[in-house]
């Protein structure tokens, strides 16, 4: 069995959204060994910082939130898609040719995957794109951006694939995945009550 990590490494130098330095984590290392035998760590972290698991409570205001997703929906077989020649966004007509099944977990791989700087005009999901995933009937979706959408009015693609309940995984790292079918463990942080959670995210296959 191979194991892949799909994860982004948290540091303080990071891709963030939009280049916000605000959503830059902070990292303080105690380095008290020498005095006390042990060092010792904080963070300071945005919920959607790096590889993150979205919830409904996002953009639906009485949506589940994190803690409330059920695992058997993150530990699972899913797809990956490779449309690395997509320019802007993906709509139906890219997702059309690509053979996706009622129940999938589908992962998105793009040009995206392919830089460690945060590019305003990175490819996400258009709005035709998610009706098409939802109306396959997917029970989830990630994308190797920030962001699964880029500014898009009422933020329709979060909101068309979370009123179907399904579940967005947002900053994966898909450059040295081949498309094909996988096994899939997604954990975010068990945090109550927030609108999504940083994840450590692997693929395996045989």
């Amino acid at each position: 069995m191979k194991i892949y990590d799909i994860s982004m490494t948290i540091h303080e130098k990071m891709m963030v959204y939009k280049n916000i330095d605000e959503k830059r984590p902070k990292i303080k290392v105690l380095k008290t060994f020498e005095k006390d035998h042990y060092n010792e760590s904080s963070i300071t972290l945005d919920i959607h910082t790096g590889t993150h698991i979205d919830a409904p409570f996002h953009m639906i205001d009485k949506g589940e939130t994190i803690e409330s997703i059920p695992l058997e929906k993150l530990v699972t077989a899913c797809q990956v898609l490779d449309l690395s020649e997509v320019e802007d966004g993906i709509t139906k007509k890219h997702l059309q040719s690509k053979d996706i099944s009622e129940g999938s977990f589908i992962l998105l791989k793009t040009k995206n995957s392919y830089t460690n700087s945060f590019d305003t005009n990175f490819i996400y999901l258009k709005k035709s794109g998610a009706k098409y995933l939802a109306d396959k009937k997917i029970i989830g979706v990630g994308i190797d951006s920030l962001g699964i959408e880029r500014g898009q009015k009422n933020h329709d693609t979060h909101t068309i694939l979370m009123s179907q309940r399904i579940i967005i995984i947002e900053g994966l790292r898909l450059k040295d995945i081949t498309e094909g079918n996988y096994k899939m463990i997604a954990l975010p942080l068990k945090i109550e009550g927030t609108d999504g959670a940083p994840a450590r995210i692997i693929l395996m296959s045989d």
